[in-house]
């Protein structure tokens, strides 16, 4: 299997000052370097996904602005792909599942912001594609989200989007064991 990492949406509108702070963004952001930085040392792909917002109304990721730029903790190296998207999906109308088809990559190690949007949706789509898919548990973060006047912290939030996923869909684990894989089995 030849195993590719997936940065999604990993953009300052998501930090402490941003537009749309997520709890936890800045742990979480120095696990997807950990990953990143294992990827890079054993010569497997990185990919880059960035968020721009294109629906009226939006209020973060605008085009052009500071908070759409990828986080200095994950800035992508020359020669490494960005793919832009506009909607959750990472599939949805990008080159994404084109390059990851003609670069012969059947695994994906996911990491990056919202778990309960954008990696939940990316890693649903992938799973229906035929793509193993690994999610590092910390290096992804959620918002508290309210449903009929109930709030829901971000802890669970988190907590139920990684036991959704976990499973069917992909095998969640910590960027450790991830990384310590990036040179074995999981990406050869």
């Amino acid at each position: 299997m030849t195993t590719a990492l997936i940065i999604i949406d990993i953009q300052n509108d998501y930090f402490p000052g941003g537009a749309m702070e997520v709890a936890g963004a800045e742990a979480a952001s120095a696990k997807a370097a950990e990953l990143i930085e294992s990827f890079r040392l054993n010569g497997k792909p990185v990919i880059h996904i960035r968020h721009i917002a294109a629906r009226p109304g939006a209020t973060f990721f605008l085009p052009g602005t500071p908070g759409s730029e990828i986080h200095a903790s994950v800035r992508p190296h020359p020669g490494e792909p960005i793919f832009q998207k506009n909607f959750p999906n990472s599939f949805r109308e990008t080159e994404l599942l084109a390059h990851l088809r003609g670069a012969g990559i059947t695994g994906l190690v996911i990491a990056g912001m919202m778990t309960h949007i954008c990696i939940d949706t990316t890693i649903r789509a992938a799973a229906d594609l035929g793509f193993e898919c690994f999610l590092a548990q910390d290096a992804c973060a959620a918002r508290s989200l309210s449903f009929n006047g109930i709030c829901v912290p971000a802890e669970s939030v988190q907590a139920a989007y990684l036991a959704a996923l976990n499973g069917l869909f992909a095998k969640v684990m910590p960027a450790f064991e991830l990384c310590s894989q990036a040179c074995r089995t999981l990406v050869c």
